[in-house]
């Protein structure tokens, strides 16, 4: 294990992500949400591609035992998707990283629901937690909903956003499974080939013909999106995931930049209060999930017979 490496390459990959994040709220105003994400999905398979190249593992990273496991799972991904580029054409970027946050508790319950996961009393408090600072950041939203009628889309944008989150969780479900029996890299490729296919479905609903300057950035998102997935897929080869999940939340300071700087968004404190909640309870979480794994550990290394 490498985790210095493992820290630098997730930190490359929230940047990374948040610059494409940046480029889906430029397009918002021109390029609707299903054909964004076929541009990001699309143009993010030569990234992955050249990858498994690269690392010698193009036949893992195609070969599956489980098709129809990648399909469901890129079904909720791809949904999760959609909803995400739709909020962020509504809402200050902030905002929607805040909401995002949601989904890593959400997995948590659907992990207890679906997958049988335990669920302890401390960690049940800090979803809890959690789930009250999302409360937080939606409430100006939710209470401005009978307002004029650019209030009543913010509130939508925050619903549609708070939706993706929820889909989100179900496709890290899919891939608690998944991982199982699938190799990571395969994960990574067939996400990107169902949601490209799966996004199809939204043509009938208004894709519309790019200007040039428009198809360039769509194209630099889906690259960027290609980047984005081999860094952080390369980062967990060279540290534990709970070293290194906590530098995901680099993503709020990052959003609180850009959006200041590109978009001109400044966050409520509502939305500061309720956006460290959120991040508060997923790094108690993270710590907590640490510490059972060193238990577990220690209770093997016990139970092993000494020679």
């Amino acid at each position: 294990m490498q985790p210095l490496r493992g820290i630098g390459l997730k930190i490359c990959a929230v940047i990374v992500f948040m610059a494409m994040a940046s480029l889906v709220k430029l397009v918002s105003v021109e390029i609707p949400p299903g054909e964004t994400v076929f541009f990001r999905s699309a143009f993010a398979l030569p990234v992955i591609l050249v990858w498994l190249a690269v690392t010698g593992e193009i036949r893992a990273g195609i070969i599956t035992a489980n098709p129809m496991g990648h399909f469901w799972r890129g079904l909720m991904g791809t949904a999760a998707m959609a909803s995400g580029f739709a909020g962020l054409g509504l809402l200050p970027l902030p905002e929607v990283t805040a909401i995002g946050y949601a989904a890593p508790l959400l997995t948590v319950i659907f992990a207890a629901m679906f997958l049988g996961e335990q669920i302890r009393a401390f960690r049940i408090i800090a979803v809890g937690l959690g789930l009250v600072g999302v409360m937080i950041v939606l409430s100006p939203r939710l209470t401005a909903l009978r307002s004029g009628d650019v209030v009543a889309t913010e509130a939508f944008g925050a619903m549609v956003v708070l939706i993706g989150a929820v889909f989100t969780a179900l496709a890290q479900v899919f891939v608690r499974k998944l991982v199982a029996e699938e190799r990571t890299t395969a994960i990574v490729f067939w996400f990107s080939v169902n949601s490209a296919l799966l996004s199809l479905v939204s043509l009938p609903w208004g894709w519309v013909l790019p200007a040039p300057g428009t198809f360039a950035l769509l194209v630099l998102m889906g690259l960027l999106g290609g980047v984005g997935q081999v860094l952080l897929t390369s980062s967990y080869r060279y540290a534990d995931a709970s070293v290194i999940a906590p530098f995901e939340y680099f993503s709020m300071i990052l959003a609180l930049l850009v959006g200041y700087f590109a978009f001109g968004e400044t966050p409520t404190l509502v939305v500061l209060f309720g956006a460290a909640l959120v991040v508060s309870a997923g790094i108690i979480i993270i710590w907590r999930e640490r510490q059972l794994g060193l238990e577990r550990a220690r209770q093997r290394r016990s139970m092993t017979p000494q020679g």
